[in-house]
């Protein structure tokens, strides 16, 4: 009989990247994990044995719980978390079904530390344009939703990055960087292992707007618009960041979801 408290793969994946997509929480024991340790996007380890402890950060957000095979230590945690009060499930199958799917997995090998918060810090150049509310956007929805980005002055950026043990991205010299024809986007895309049609399609986009190459995308001049207008919309970098991860997540559902629906008026077929 199918576990009422189970969501399926299938089910999951259309949830992932988007923004009311639920916390997704590893339990799998360090065994399993050694044997492949890629995550769930913007999945969180966790340890089952203290779950009395963190269980009250998740209070009022819908959770899923991956182990495994989807068993007895998801299973357990996540009925732990409902008597706690969260609306918590289980990846049915656990992680070895997800894996068999060819779902998503972010690959750890350039994952940067995470702070005492438990999420990631990252550090770049004021004033964002593209890339660098791109990347970001990347980093929340299937990376770390919890990561905390700071934005600062050319020149300090690595300074900030070395006094604030903060990852340092889209300026030249490191490792989240352009290169030859990638931008900062496309990097982090391989290597996290995140590449998919969806986000390979809208890589697209963001490449043509960030590096003036137009002509490659249709949707690059729109997304340039919106950047640009944004940019002169906020003088906060933060709130800019805040109010353009809408105009990511809509070109991400259209890359994933519609880009074979049109529009046009009047609609063919009906009289004038």
């Amino acid at each position: 009989m199918p576990n009422p408290d189970a969501i399926s793969v299938q089910q999951l994946t259309r949830l992932n990247g988007l923004p009311d997509q639920p916390a997704i929480i590893d339990v799998r024991i360090d065994e399993d994990h050694a044997l492949d340790p890629r995550m769930l996007p913007a999945s969180v380890r966790r340890d089952y044995r203290a779950v009395d402890v963190w269980a009250a950060q998740y209070v009022g957000r819908p959770v899923v719980v991956v182990c495994q095979n989807g068993l007895k230590l998801s299973q357990g945690v996540a009925a732990w978390l409902r008597s706690a009060g969260v609306a918590a499930e289980t990846l049915d199958g656990g992680f070895a079904a997800w894996s068999a799917a060819g779902g998503l997995l972010v690959k750890p090998d350039h994952m940067p530390p995470r702070d005492a918060s438990g999420g990631t810090v990252w550090v770049t150049r004021l004033r964002p344009k593209i890339d660098r509310i791109a990347c970001p956007w990347l980093i929340k929805r299937f990376i770390d939703p919890a990561a905390r980005f700071l934005f600062v002055a050319p020149s300090e950026v690595l300074s900030v990055a070395d006094r604030f043990n903060a990852t340092p991205f889209d300026i030249e010299g490191v490792f989240w960087s352009h290169r030859d024809d990638s931008c900062t986007f496309d990097v982090m895309l391989d290597a996290f292992g995140l590449r998919s049609d969806p986000l390979d399609r809208l890589a697209t986009i963001i490449r043509c707007a960030d590096t003036a190459r137009l002509d490659l995308a249709p949707q690059s001049a729109g997304l340039l618009a919106a950047s640009l207008g944004l940019s002169r919309m906020y003088r906060d970098d933060l709130a800019q960041l805040e109010a353009a991860l809408g105009l990511y997540d809509a070109f991400y559902r259209w890359s994933r979801d519609a880009v074979t629906e049109a529009h046009n008026w009047p609609t063919p077929g009906v009289a004038s």
